[in-house]
């Protein structure tokens, strides 16, 4: 028997318009933390790698350990969410992000700091969905809730230009310990402005709670990105990935079936046989894997290849990061205008050509010309997607399941961009280590020591200590060669990586073009948006 919860609609109509506009501050400052969280550590890395002396895929693990969990755990704390309590749920986790935070900060080896990563990427995720899902409760008017989530869009671009700057300036001043202790403060007082000036909200209509199905949602997502983050150490076709995938694959089987037959779902899957539910969301998986795998390389590339300091990298890459804040509302408006299908396959195209211009730089190629072009494209492209897609996908659930319909969209989000950093990070890896390997075994022992020719088979970030290190005269040459090698090697990864992106992202304008209805849906937020006002 469901049970029922006070009508939502006299809290949602108590809110001024001065009141919902503080609201969604606060709830885009949550939003805010959750993304910057990411891209201070990338920031981070060549830090982390220098000091703890760790592998590619040890920074790989820092970066995908958030991931992992954050990806697992947003469709079961979504529906929580809807269940006890949007806000209750996000200042919860704002508080756990906070206590995870300082263990980060005090973390000494990788292992500590890997742990750290993963028990914060499981409340981040009781944050971020509720995030979305408080915007579409809060806020009724069309218009409104048109330009709301044009804004809760344009926030990840915000967070991202802020991010490597900020990360950067903590680099340059403090150690990289510095990157976690930031958050502290954010999350307290986030969650204090939360409690104060953000509605409580859930769902009205609530059944019995479905423990089989969050489980079998949770094993499911969390083996798959699990895997698919191992496979390119292990082999993608090694028993170990062969396993991995057939668990994810039995628990979504019985996910499936479980949640056809129980009559209170986790997610109603009825929703991905609605065209602007599923191609939106896969739009926005193949948008993030291309995102997630450029921001990843793009570090390695100005720290390793141009040898930017931490705020130097931070300050060529706002380009990026203004892209996408612009390109979010200005997406929104022509989506009104031509509609979602139409917008979604022109981003994905930019994206594309973005990620290809990327890819044909050398160690040469200044940064005013094509790595310029490249960032802003892949800003700009990944905004038009992400704005109007999020619209069609929240469009397509009632309030009762906004939590789980905003969990969809960010869990396809992460796994995204889990498959760009494991993907397009292990193809430079394999092409960079195959070439430089034989270069670093030629070096004499009494130049390099065994741990050091590991670091830099691994990665070109070890350029950055090679570059500092005084070398004999009659060694300056070979030293600069070895150099040389490692920064060609790890650009020629990066070529080969971007042709697979732009494969998949052409792919998908293809698929979304031809399956996804180009007129715009009656019921959709922004179509809603452009009826006059009686």
């Amino acid at each position: 028997m469901a049970r029922h919860h006070a009508s939502l609609e006299p809290v949602r109509l108590g809110l001024s318009g001065r009141g919902r506009a503080v609201a969604l501050l606060v709830i885009c400052a949550a939003e805010l933390l959750v993304v910057l969280d990411n891209t201070i550590v990338n920031v981070a890395l060549p830090s982390i790698g220098v000091q703890l002396q760790t592998s590619m895929s040890g920074l790989q693990w820092v970066v995908d350990a958030y991931t992992l969990t954050f990806a697992g755990f947003l469709l079961a704390l979504g529906h929580l969410g809807d269940r006890y309590g949007r806000r209750r749920v996000m200042i919860t986790g704002l508080l756990g992000v906070a206590a995870l935070s300082i263990v980060g900060a005090l973390s000494s080896d990788l292992g500590q700091v890997v742990a750290a990563r993963a028990v914060m990427g499981v409340f981040a995720a009781a944050v971020f969905p509720a995030t979305l899902a408080m915007i579409i409760t809060i806020f009724t008017d069309p218009r409104e809730k048109a330009l709301a989530i044009a804004a809760w869009t344009a926030m990840a671009g915000f967070a991202i230009a802020i991010g490597p700057t900020a990360g950067g300036y903590l680099l340059e001043h403090f150690s990289w310990h510095s990157v976690f202790w930031i958050n502290v403060p954010v999350a307290l007082l986030v969650a204090a402005a939360a409690r104060a000036f953000i509605p409580e909200s859930r769902a009205e209509h609530v059944g019995r709670f479905d423990t089989i199905g969050l489980i079998s949602s949770l094993v499911a997502i969390t083996a798959l990105v699990w895997t698919i983050i191992e496979a390119p150490h292990r082999g993608w076709l090694s028993a170990y990935s062969l396993a991995g995938y057939l668990l994810s694959a039995v628990a979504i089987a019985g996910f499936i079936l479980w949640e056809k037959r129980t009559d209170a779902p986790v997610l109603d899957l009825s929703l991905f046989s609605n065209r602007r539910f599923s191609l939106p969301a896969l739009s926005i998986a193949v948008g993030y894997f291309s995102m997630f795998g450029f921001l990843f390389m793009i570090t390695q590339y100005f720290q390793g290849v141009r040898e930017y300091s931490p705020l130097e990298f931070g300050l060529h890459s706002l380009p990026f990061a203004v892209a996408v804040a612009v390109g979010a509302p200005v997406a929104t408006l022509i989506a009104q205008r031509i509609g979602t299908t139409a917008v979604i396959v022109v981003g994905l195209m930019i994206v594309s050509a973005g990620m290809f211009i990327a890819g044909q730089t050398t160690v040469d190629t200044p940064y005013f010309g094509p790595v310029l072009l490249s960032m802003v494209l892949m800003g700009l492209g990944l905004a038009i997607v992400q704005g109007p897609a999020t619209d069609s996908i929240m469009s397509a659930v009632d309030l009762d399941g906004a939590g789980a319909g905003s969990a969809v969209n960010d869990t396809t989000r992460e796994i995204g961009g889990t498959l760009g950093v494991a993907v397009l990070g292990s193809i430079v890896a394999s092409i960079y280590t195959s070439r430089v390997s034989p270069l670093v075994d030629a070096v004499p022992s009494t130049l390099m020591t065994d741990g050091e020719k590991g670091f830099a088979r691994e990665t070109v970030i070890a350029v950055i200590e090679m570059a500092k290190r005084p070398t004999p005269s009659l060694f300056e040459q070979q030293k600069a060669d070895l150099i040389l090698a490692m920064k060609s090697a790890s650009l020629e990864g990066f070529q080969f990586a971007s042709y697979v992106t732009v494969s998949a992202c052409l792919a998908c304008a293809v698929a979304v073009a031809i399956f996804m209805p180009w007129k715009p849906a009656a019921d959709s937020v922004l179509a809603a948006a452009r009826v006059p006002r009686r």
